[in-house]
């Protein structure tokens, strides 16, 4: 390159950096949170309870060096801020380097039951809240900082997080959101030089890590335990609310909350009480039914369902042990913490109701317990029920309802529980059958029953992903001494714990005695069957139609818009996070561009990843069974 022409470069850069800086510096805050709610603005160092407040005013610790990893300019429109700012611009304000014009920084106070046991004041222990704002659409958005540093909730913490989480709290933030799930956004991630101690799996193999920042978007970040601040000491923990009995903090959270967030609600019901309190906390329970039941439908896994990190709005929030199926399996835990299940992908929608419980608890000092949970018991599950299965039947192509249709849909996922089939590409892939009349539907079928004993783990991949972690000798033991002592079976979690193990030991060596040849035969049996059924049921869907191409065409268009081909696979994030962490961030923009078009092959946007590996493809066998946080 010629210096007149780098000379020219470095002018455009400098201008293009003016423009875009200005723009980030016409962003109007209001601060309404701040406004609204008690605020602590003592900044006094070290973790402490805070009591009478809902938000701590806290100061941003600097990171060394900051760079951008990716940014979604897709998120950021949100804010009024131009996709086309540019990288360092990006790094200096969203790593906390630099504030926003008229940004003030706070820290949320909230409690929350975690696995199960209330835990006393929590808080945003690593997040800072930069301010909200009304944007060109009218719409209100918070912002916030994840990994700020030290306030007063970080506890025995430094503040700080990671790049690897970071990268993927951003990854699956946007994902979530391209899959039409209810979810908070995730407008950047920002590395740094800056170096903290960490211990990933807890078993003392400590390492140092770069810090990083992720730019959190929603409309409130107020969750089920921003109400449990006033909760009195709890029977089984001795823990209480750091604001107990201060009703009328309350019942400004709840003005708050409603006024802004359920405006139809305060239109509809404008004096505060009971009414619409309850009216508030039914909406609550029917958001929350439906994001759930998303979740299921797409194969996500949450992994830490505690109050504190369930939203008011029904969006999902707190991305960190997560994870998303690759072969079904409705008992798949992604927390390597949770060691009895209580998260489980199958427990999730039961566990966001007995949330959805304490949430009530939460409020029954202005709305009688027994009206909430009476809301609860008549809303959420019906809501979860017809929210699920209008989605199954989209993604297995009925257009219509019929009384067998959640029999067939069962007895879909247990043929792929029981031959180990890739929950994403099993669904995807059911569009090549063609409907009973077209042409091709016999050629059709053959080649579904091709392409998903494809989706089908091996044998040996079958017999290394069911290999009990407890040794047959280790499982008698504890059988026996839970017969002599039923708490030590507790200790264990469970009599469910124990037979779990039990019949995964069992499978596990039915499978010892089998030949390739003599598994792959039963997979095909078992998948023969259920296409059969699955084209008996279809049959149905042409007995009236004329057209029958013209339905064949829409039923596909329908399917492909309900079974994505892009998740986040969790090694695939890996692959992205090793790359970032020597310096390169490609694979994580890419990553990023492939699942925000999860629906399609669209040209122009990239198909392989690290490794030369496709972005749908399962696991390999050396990552299958991978945990992250």
């Amino acid at each position: 390159m010629t210096k007149q022409f780098l000379q020219t470069l470095r002018v455009f850069r400098t201008i293009a950096s003016s423009a875009n800086m200005e723009s980030i510096q016409n962003i109007n805050l209001e601060n309404l949170a701040l406004k609204s709610l008690p605020v602590d603005e003592s900044k006094r160092p070290g973790t402490r309870k805070v009591s009478g407040a809902c938000f701590s005013l806290v100061d941003s610790t600097p990171v060394e060096s900051p760079r951008l990893v990716a940014k979604s300019t897709d998120a950021l429109k949100l804010l009024n801020i131009s996709g086309e700012l540019n990288d360092e611009g990006l790094a200096k304000y969203f790593s906390g380097n630099k504030l926003l014009p008229g940004s003030v920084l706070a820290s949320h106070c909230y409690c929350g039951h975690q696995f199960g046991y209330f835990s006393g004041q929590l808080g945003d222990g690593t997040v800072a809240y930069l301010g909200d704002l009304r944007n060109s659409n009218d719409e209100r958005w918070e912002m916030q900082l994840k990994g700020i540093g030290p306030t007063p909730y970080s506890r025995a913490g430094d503040g700080r997080k990671v790049l690897r989480s970071s990268i993927r709290e951003f990854l699956c933030s946007e994902s979530m959101h391209h899959l039409g799930i209810p979810t908070t956004r995730a407008g950047a991630v920002v590395d740094s030089d800056t170096l903290v101690t960490r211990d990933m799996f807890y078993d003392g193999r400590a390492r140092r890590e770069h810090c990083a920042l992720v730019l959190r978007i929603a409309p409130t970040f107020l969750r089920f335990g921003s109400f449990e601040i006033f909760k009195p000491s709890d029977e089984t923990t001795g823990k209480e609310g750091p604001s107990v009995g201060q009703t009328d903090i309350l019942i400004k959270l709840l003005k708050y909350t409603i006024e802004t967030f359920y405006p139809e609600i305060a239109e509809e019901i404008p004096v505060c009480g009971t009414e619409q309190y309850l009216k508030f906390y039914k909406e609550v329970c029917l958001r929350t039914a439906r994001m759930v039941a998303k979740w299921q439908c797409v194969g996500f896994c949450h992994g830490v369902l505690n109050t504190d990190n369930m939203s008011v709005l029904g969006l999902t929030i707190d991305y960190g042990p997560f994870g998303f199926l690759d072969v079904y399996d409705p008992d798949f835990i992604c927390n390597s913490s949770d060691e009895n299940g209580r998260y489980s992908y199958k427990k999730q929608p039961e566990i966001c109701k007995w949330n959805l419980k304490k949430f009530a608890e939460a409020l029954q000092d202005v709305l009688p317990l027994e009206s909430s949970l009476q809301v609860l018991n008549e809303v959420y599950d019906n809501e979860f029920t017809q929210t699920y299965n209008a989605m199954m039947r989209k993604k297995i192509g009925l257009a219509n309802k019929h009384d067998d249709d959640e029999m067939l849909i069962k007895q879909l996922l247990l043929t792929m529980k029981e031959t180990f089939s890739d929950f994403t590409n099993t669904f995807r892939n059911l569009n090549l059958l063609d409907l009973p009349g077209v042409p091709n539907h016999e050629a059709s079928k053959a080649k579904l029953l091709e392409t998903i004993l494809s989706c089908c783990l091996s044998l040996e991949d079958v017999k290394q992903a069911s290999k009990p972690s407890i040794a047959a000798e280790q499982l008698d033991a504890i059988r026996a001494l839970a017969q002599q002592n039923a708490d030590l079976l507790a200790l264990f979690g469970g009599e469910g714990t124990l037979q779990r193990e039990i019949d995964k030991l069992e499978a596990f060596e039915k499978l010892q005695s089998l030949s390739e040849e003599e598994y792959t035969l039963g997979v095909k049996d078992k998948w023969t069957t259920w296409i059969e059924m699955y084209v008996s049921r279809l049959q149905q869907l042409t007995n009236d139609e004329g057209d029958v191409e013209s339905l064949n065409a829409q039923r596909k268009e329908m399917m492909n818009l309900a079974n994505p081909k892009y998740i986040l696979r969790n090694y695939i994030a890996q692959n992205a996070i090793e790359e970032a962490e020597k310096g390169n961030y490609l694979e994580v923009q890419n990553v990023l561009r492939r699942l925000e078009n999860p629906w399609s092959d669209t040209a122009g946007f990239p198909l392989y990843g690290f490794h030369n590996i496709m972005y749908n493809s399962p696991p390999p066998t050396a990552s299958m069974g991978l945990r992250l946080s």
